[in-house]
């Protein structure tokens, strides 16, 4: 495994924990050289799921930008990295349990949104604005009304 800060080959593995629902394997790591450390996570490859657009483009599931989207929502909040981490496995993990190949963005949306609206309420209209494309102030002030 090659370190994230300096490049070095040769890394050693400090601890191994398996993730809850044993899906991943988490891996603290320290390079020989710099001696920092990082964090590497071992999931099983599984086939590939595509995300049908709004305008019916289809884009390849990521992994990483489901994490950004969700981190930013999260700014600024008291949730944690793992907290984020466990929603991405989670959210992840039941999109993979749908029978199709194909999902469309907005069940991913709204798969996030749920999540988000019983971790964090800021977090959730943080989401929602952007998912749910509010035009004014008065499609916020519905949103907030119904969690409030």
């Amino acid at each position: 495994m090659k370190c994230p800060f300096c490049t070095a080959n040769e890394t050693e593995v400090m601890e191994t924990r398996d993730s809850e629902d044993s899906s991943s394997t988490r891996r603290r790591r320290a390079c020989v050289k710099c001696e920092k450390r990082f964090t590497t996570y071992e999931r099983v490859e599984a086939e590939p799921l595509v995300i049908v657009k709004k305008d019916k483009r289809r884009e390849q599931f990521s992994r990483q930008k489901l994490r950004l989207g969700i981190l930013k929502a999260c700014e600024k909040t008291p949730v944690s990295l793992d907290t984020i981490e466990k929603l991405v496995d989670s959210v992840e993990r039941e999109l993979r349990g749908d029978q199709y190949s194909e999902i469309e963005s907005q069940k991913v949306g709204r798969i996030i949104a749920r999540e988000l609206k019983k971790l964090d309420k800021l977090a959730y209209i943080r989401f929602a604005s952007v998912f749910r494309q509010f035009v004014d102030l008065e499609d916020l002030e519905k949103e907030l009304k119904k969690i409030l």
